[in-house]
């Protein structure tokens, strides 16, 4: 059982503790990433931007480019991506994963973990968070998790 978001991990990049949203309405996973540039004929190397408030923080990657394909945004237009593999982990659960390499910047979460990535492995509750991956710091300072409604809901 997971909840809408998650602390996740890309260990094969060296990336910990990434916050993550759980979309089951999406097909495909993304991850938020700044200057992509092609270095082979099937290679990429971009920047992986680790925190929405402090941009600073950031790890440059180089990955194959497993696939090229247009994906409908959440503003229902199709826009090319590119789409890299690396190893995921929720908790101690650890599965392959493809990610569309894209540009998240105006939204919360740094990667969005879609049904394809989920298989039949998960169980989600969408009235819940971190609950595998460990609350991010702000939730353990003040006691309790946020509902997605906003009300606070006592420790687990």
């Amino acid at each position: 059982m997971i909840g809408l978001a998650e602390l996740v991990d890309l260990p094969e990049w060296r990336i910990v503790r990434l916050r993550a949203k759980v979309d089951t309405g999406a097909r495909s996973s993304a991850l938020h990433v700044e200057n992509i540039v092609e270095v082979g004929p099937d290679r990429v190397r971009f920047e992986v931007i680790l925190h929405r408030d402090r941009p600073e923080r950031r790890v440059t990657v180089e990955a194959p480019v497993v696939r090229r394909t247009r994906v409908r945004s959440s503003t229902g237009r199709a826009e090319p991506r590119i789409f890299v593999r690396t190893t995921l982990r929720i908790g101690r659960i650890v599965i392959p994963v493809e990610l569309g390499l894209v540009n998240r910047a105006g939204m919360l979460y740094r990667m969005l973990i879609g049904r394809t990535a989920l298989g039949a492995q998960f169980l989600v509750d969408p009235s819940r968070r971190y609950l595998i991956g460990g609350a991010p710091p702000a939730a353990r300072r003040s006691g309790g998790q946020r509902s997605a409604s906003g009300a606070r809901r006592s420790p687990a």
